[in-house]
């Protein structure tokens, strides 16, 4: 499985940031009028409650508009940013995936005002933070506020996972 080779290295990475005293920032996006699309508000809601208490870590529920966080990413001064949000990436759902960041022009990430491939440009224009995202695939993006129980799953792994790291 892809993840369990990404989610090795994403460990090792977050560990060294970690005890680097770097700072972490979670940049959550999602619509969550759009089923699966509310992947990023929900995690941030669980991660905001299992490693939010952490000070080396900032957790931002951006919605539809992450770029109304460059501001406070700005202030923040990461040493890494990671986007979380659903991205159609042709797995089955729920899946999760890491992404680097030459590599988000790729996927379909459409529900958003601007693409996140712009946004990362514009990141890097004034942070020297490195860049990441974490796809988890949808399977449902209509308008409805139910989500897939692969998602769910896809989701609680994900949370996990981070908790394992920064406990």
């Amino acid at each position: 499985m892809r993840w369990a080779e990404d989610w090795k290295v994403l460990g090792q990475e977050l560990k060294k940031f970690t005890a680097e005293d770097g700072k972490i920032i979670f940049l959550c996006i999602g619509n969550e009028m759009r089923g699966d699309d509310s992947a990023g508000p929900l995690i941030a809601q669980k991660l905001e409650k299992t490693i939010g208490k952490n000070p080396n870590i900032l957790i931002i529920n951006a919605g539809t508009v992450p770029e109304n966080y460059t501001g406070v990413i700005r202030q923040e001064k990461p040493s890494l940013i990671i986007l979380v949000d659903a991205v159609e990436m042709d797995l089955d759902p729920g899946t999760l995936k890491l992404v680097k960041s030459d590599e988000i022009a790729n996927y379909s990430i459409s529900t958003h005002a601007m693409p996140l491939s712009f946004m990362i440009k514009y990141l890097k224009s004034f942070s020297k933070a490195e860049i990441i995202l974490i796809g988890i695939q949808p399977k449902n993006l209509e308008m409805s506020n139910n989500i897939s129980s692969e998602l769910q799953t896809g989701i609680d792994k994900l949370v996990n996972h981070l908790q394992k790291i920064f406990s």
